[in-house]
């Protein structure tokens, strides 16, 4: 016979809110200066040219200019180029 309590409501937690994480900015599209590009855990995506990685792994763009994704060495990379 089983000896484990049922898990009353006290114990399961709710709904929880999504956290919103993912890529924001498409490939080739226009930026401006401070603009978020990647929300992520970890450092899935690498900073490359004109980003810059804040404390929570976000990607942002350093000034105006177009995105560009791209994979080297197994790397994702973004980075974004001035016009």
């Amino acid at each position: 016979m089983a000896h484990t309590k049922a898990g009353g409501s006290t114990r399961q937690k709710g709904n929880r809110r999504g956290k919103h994480l993912g890529v924001k900015i498409s490939h080739g599209q226009i930026v401006s200066a401070g603009e978020i590009l990647v929300k992520q855990r970890g450092s899935t995506f690498k900073s490359g040219e004109g980003t810059k990685t804040g404390r929570d792994f976000t990607i942002f763009s350093l000034f105006a200019g177009k995105v560009e994704f791209k994979t080297k060495m197994g790397q994702k990379i973004v980075q974004v180029f001035s016009q």
